[in-house]
């Protein structure tokens, strides 16, 4: 199996519970392991517990058929931000990135197709196929995204202004201190919507609002570009293009970056896993200690109500200053702190929060790349149409809402929702010569289908083959080329890799779950109600997505509460 897991022998263990360290990480994916290496950069001792055998979370690769190495979760990379690659110098550590061009592909069962990527000339005479209007409306969406992402570009770098966390206790200089922050965080808003100017905040808010259908609609006349572009909306997201609030998704669009270049998603040279093992490289060479299938069982906390550890499953205790987890807000909260240490309502929260997905994974060991009937290209290997994401069963927003709809029926999608990607198409280490590696990104799966259940290995199979099936009408001779596959369902997301429903993002991702109110209102600046616990992952602002930001701001958070400086 391709995967490099760190310290795990007796030796680790033994220097894990020998001392007490300032910081321990529980959890080691993406977010886990940035917070650890900015801590350790601020001068603290740190652990990572990594319950699983391999570090990255969701981000990660296994080799689960010989030869064939999987970005098992997520598959693209975009949205890390720039200052976490620069400051933790990931290429250095390993991480190569690879671009996509073009960046998208749609075959339609009447014989068209849409290309899409950053070549606007190229962009220009696909959309006119379709619309010559659209085709003009096109660059003018994408600057307005371009603008709207602009405005909140900062944001993503930047811990919530919280008002009331420990007021009572507070000295008059840290009151103050708290003041001037809140003050300047408000301040820059206010002069970033002043340069946007008021037609554009007006404009944005609409965005913010309306259901991702509204916005598409009143800029496009195309159904396969308006659903092409409306999958960004519901990726990941049990809802519908017509969910109110699904607008805000679409500026995922164009919100990542790769090498400075707005709106590029890459695949990563070895997959997922290798920006994890940079990661957790920078970590390493900052003094950080990593230790896999370190399962933590509870938090220690002491009778002043104050986190001093955890506690292993195999019965030892790992003693610390502060804790900081990198596991969703319910395993965190419901899970892994004792009983009666939170207050009432903050635990409510936490447990009617919306943790609900549809999504599945499946990756694909295949012997050769799908033919699309409806791309006449001819490229003796990988052509355009295999480089970046492939829409299958997206000509219309409304086949994307039928699809949803089986799933508010308890239905697994008659015509399921896929996003195919290819990444052994620009990234030869990942599969043996003239073979590929294919992901499949799918909506709608309910968690607790009504018609069977995901243990359930002929089920399981009928759903695979169904999506096989549908991907042939596009690809014929797709499902024969299969050589074997992993097939992650809602549990199966829950029970491997940890998140809570299955769901990707730690946690919905709507209007209601960000920024003041993520994971819960009163609580959005990493710190919790439980004196010396921070939350770092993807249930925390900015929220999901191999971002990093939760990571990086969560520790700089904990810094500044043990006054230390970060290098």
């Amino acid at each position: 199996m391709w995967r490099r897991s760190f310290s795990s022998d007796g030796t680790a263990a033994t220097a894990l519970k020998d001392k007490k360290w300032d910081a321990l990480v529980i959890g080691g994916g993406h977010n886990g392991l940035t917070a650890a290496a900015y801590l350790a950069r601020g001068g603290l001792s740190v652990a990572v517990l990594e319950r699983r055998h391999v570090i990255g979370g969701a981000a990660v690769t296994e080799e689960l058929i010989p030869g064939f190495k999987f970005s098992r979760c997520s598959y693209l990379q975009s949205l890390l931000r720039p200052t976490i690659i620069k400051e933790l110098e990931l290429a250095r550590h390993g991480m190569k990135l690879l671009k996509r061009s073009p960046s998208s592909f749609t075959p339609c069962l009447d014989g068209r197709y849409l290309l899409l990527g950053q070549d606007k000339d190229l962009n220009h005479s696909e959309i006119a196929k379709f619309s010559k209007l659209d085709a003009e409306a096109y660059p003018r969406y994408e600057n307005q995204l371009q603008k709207y992402c602009e405005f909140m570009d900062p944001l993503l770098d930047l811990a919530p202004p919280e008002s009331s966390q420990g007021a009572s206790s507070a000295t008059f200089g840290d009151r103050l201190k708290h003041k001037m922050h809140k003050s300047m965080f408000w301040g820059q808003l206010l002069r970033q919507a002043a340069v946007l100017g008021q037609k554009d905040m007006v404009d944005f808010m609409d965005l913010l609002l309306s259901p991702a259908s509204k916005v598409l609609n009143n800029w496009f006349e195309s159904d396969v570009l308006k659903a092409t572009l409306g999958t960004d909306a519901v990726i990941g997201a049990m809802g519908s293009v017509h969910t109110p609030g699904s607008g805000y998704v679409l500026l995922h669009h164009v919100m990542g970056e790769t090498g400075g270049e707005r709106g590029i998603w890459s695949y990563v040279e070895g997959g997922m896993g290798s920006v994890s093992l940079a990661i957790g490289n920078a970590a390493r060479e900052a003094g950080v200690h990593i230790v896999t299938s370190a399962e933590v069982q509870q938090m220690l906390v002491n009778d002043s109500g104050k986190v001093e550890g955890v506690l292993l499953s195999d019965g030892s205790r790992v003693h610390s200053s502060i804790v900081l987890s990198n596991a969703t807000p319910y395993k965190t909260f419901k899970e892994l702190v004792p009983d009666d240490a939170l207050p009432d309502d903050f635990l409510r929260a936490i447990k009617y929060s919306d943790y609900s997905s549809a999504t599945t994974k499946i990756n694909i060991a295949v012997d050769q790349l799908p033919q699309f009937k409806s791309c006449k290209l001819s490229y003796p290997n990988a052509g355009p149409q295999h480089m970046g994401t492939i829409h299958i069963g997206t000509e219309s927003m409304e086949e994307i809402h039928s699809a949803y709809q089986d799933a508010v029926n308890g239905l697994p999608s008659q015509r399921p929702v896929i996003e195919m990607t290819i990444p052994s198409a620009l990234d030869k280490t990942i599969s043996p010569p003239g073979k590929h590696v294919i992901n499949l990104f799918i909506q709608y799966t309910p968690y607790s289908p009504s018609d069977g259940h995901w243990g359930d290995h002929v089920y399981r199979e009928s759903f695979a083959k169904k999506c096989f099936a549908l991907i042939d009408e596009y690809a014929p001779g797709f499902s024969s080329s299969v050589i074997g596959y992993d097939m992650l369902t809602p549990p199966d997301l829950e029970r491997e890799i940890g998140l809570t429903g299955g769901n990707i993002f730690h946690g919905a991702m709507g209007l209601d779950s960000l920024f003041l109110m993520r994971p819960v209102k009163g609580w959005s600046n990493y710190r919790t109600p439980l004196t010396g616990l921070y939350l770092c992952g993807s249930g925390a602002h900015p929220g999901g997505g191999v971002m990093g930001a939760p990571g990086r701001n969560a520790a700089r958070v904990a810094l500044e509460d043990v006054n230390k400086p970060l290098k």
